[in-house]
């Protein structure tokens, strides 16, 4: 059951698009607490809120913020939306945010995206590292100008404004528009599934390429299917539907504690051992070392070199790439510097992607 708590605000941390972040005085000094602008409307230092404090009281990795559920300072509130589509339908905080679909006439009939490649990844942090990789391989093969569209399932977290990450992002130009598709919401583009949300990246949004992962957070439970990053499976079989080039990105570490998420993760390995019914491109890093060949026997042990077609990939200096664009990312506490596999996964399966979009002349150098 939720829990709520009634404190004042007493000072106003960082605002942008869709989010405030504030400071709360609950009577026991200030606590940090986020609000969702496009479901309650802004607040102001003074103002008197309800927030929901049930993440930070379970102690869920949320990064220790209360929500803001309601501002009691105004009676009311409302700001009509574009449409008729809800998003986080039948709670009280259902919000009118609409959809492309509803608005986008190339989009009637539509149900391919014309060989666009569809990176599917499990982990929200895996995101830079894809979108750095893209950009930087496509820019080296002659397109400085390829377009990589973010789709964010509901995987996660549903609201995209709370994602430090994609603002991140797309200040630096490794983003170019967003779709938020089932409950998820707050991207440049709404969409009602993951398979009309390609089709906005594609025909709406001018993807050259798509990279589709949940918001930050993910539910995990110990259990073989009990995780939510299971989602990795469909939306590569989406992606195959919709006439997309899917690629997986896999998910490795040798700095993660936890046997079931050492080499391989064995979110990978179900994800695309069961969960996947359609044979896709995994791209395989070439890290060298024992970890590769650790990886290489686990991708084998797993059977993916039997159901899918497992490419090895050259990845660019991911760390580098950070470093370069003035990132920092972090993976389950840990700095990219301490799992670089983990990333070089992410980076690999961004250089496929602007491979396949703009192939290697065979007679170049």
């Amino acid at each position: 059951m939720p829990s709520f708590r009634t404190g004042v605000v007493s000072r106003l941390l960082e605002e942008r698009r869709g989010l405030q972040r504030v400071e709360v005085d609950l009577g026991d000094g200030p606590e940090r607490a986020y609000v969702l602008r496009q479901i309650t409307g802004p607040v102001a230092v003074g103002d008197r809120v309800v927030l929901n404090t049930t993440a930070v009281e379970l102690g869920l990795g949320t990064g220790g913020w209360h929500v803001v559920h309601w501002n009691l300072a105004r009676d009311e509130w409302r700001e009509p939306g574009p449409g008729h589509v809800l998003k986080a339908r039948y709670t009280s905080l259902q919000a009118d945010v609409g959809s492309t679909e509803e608005h986008e006439a190339v989009l009637a009939d539509c149900a391919d995206v014309g060989g666009m490649p569809v990176v599917a990844a499990g982990l929200h942090s895996q995101l830079p590292a894809v979108a750095a990789a893209f950009k930087a391989v496509a820019s080296d093969l002659g397109a400085p100008g390829a377009r990589l569209v973010y789709v964010m399932t509901d995987g996660a977290g549903l609201p995209l404004a709370l994602s430090d990450l994609v603002a991140a992002l797309i200040d630096r130009g490794l983003l170019d528009a967003t779709v938020t598709c089932g409950q998820a919401f707050g991207g440049d583009f709404e969409a009602v599934s993951i398979f009309s949300g390609l089709a906005v990246a594609r025909h709406v949004a001018g993807a050259d390429a798509a990279v589709v992962v949940m918001g930050p957070g993910v539910a995990g439970t110990g259990t073989r299917l009990g995780f939510s990053a299971i989602e990795v499976g469909p939306v590569l079989d989406a992606a195959t539907a919709v006439g997309g080039r899917p690629v997986a990105c896999l998910r490795a570490s040798f700095a993660d504690p936890r046997p079931r998420h050492r080499g391989l993760s064995h979110h990978s390995a179900t994800a695309l051992g069961l969960a996947c019914r359609s044979r896709v491109t995994v791209p395989l890093p070439l890290v060298g070392g024992p970890e590769e060949e650790t990886l290489r026997a686990d991708v084998a042990a797993a059977g993916l070199d039997r159901r899918h077609d497992v490419v090895p990939v050259k990845p660019p200096d991911i760390l580098g790439l950070f470093d370069a664009h003035g990132l920092t990312v972090t993976s389950m506490g840990r700095p990219a510097a301490a799992d670089p596999v983990f990333f070089a996964c992410a980076a690999a399966a961004g250089t496929l992607a602007a491979e396949l979009v703009f192939p290697i002349d065979p007679r170049a150098g």
